[in-house]
């Protein structure tokens, strides 16, 4: 397993470093077929000094699915803590459903699907954050979808742990929003041309 550490605002010295390591390097007992180990650390200014700390863990598996976690903290040591138990839960959860049978997808797309859609919740908050009028594209993101049917965009966003996916839906032949409802289940958002 490739384990790849970035930090934001805080010095990773080698002590740092080994505990984070030894700690993925026992997730492989849990789920052996974890390709890839992504752990960024990072302390923010907020308001809440127990939250200063966030660490975010995020897994590739060989088959094509990802998992993620993220936990803050007053200390780093106990924010990756926090996120080690978090992921042990989603990898148990994801094992339970037998996840691991949809059928494989290239490691790169279902990476390159993470990354941007996480990228576009970063840029969405900066967004709400920053009050600039006329409103501005400040960023473009493109990002190859991998076709799937809506079981599979339901799973797939359960394990990024996010409240909505966007997705190439197979049955409709068309790009189509997933989202969690407030009330329970999720919602399906299908355009049309007018």
């Amino acid at each position: 397993m490739d384990i790849t550490i970035k930090t934001r605002e805080i010095a990773l010295n080698d002590r740092l470093r080994g505990y984070v390591e030894k700690k993925v390097q026992r997730l492989n007992r849990y789920l052996p077929n974890i390709v890839e180990a992504r752990v960024e650390l990072a302390m923010e200014p907020t308001r809440s000094a127990q939250q200063r700390h966030s660490a975010q863990i995020t897994l590739f598996a060989s088959n094509g699915r990802i998992l993620r976690a993220e936990e803050r903290d007053a200390d780093i040591y106990a924010a990756f803590d926090a996120v080690m138990d978090t992921i042990e839960r989603q990898i148990e959860r994801y094992k339970g459903k037998h996840w691991l049978q949809v059928r494989p997808r290239r490691r790169g797309e279902m990476r390159a699907m993470a990354e941007a859609e996480a990228l576009a919740q970063l840029e969405e908050a900066a967004a709400e954050e920053e009050e600039d009028f006329p409103p501005q594209i400040k960023r473009v993101k493109r990002f190859e979808m991998v076709p799937m049917d809506e079981w599979e965009a339901i799973e797939q966003m359960e394990l990024l742990g996010h409240d909505f996916f966007v997705f190439y839906n197979v049955n409709t032949n068309s790009v189509n929003v997933l989202y969690r409802r407030r009330e329970g289940g999720y919602g399906l958002i299908i355009p049309e041309l007018a």
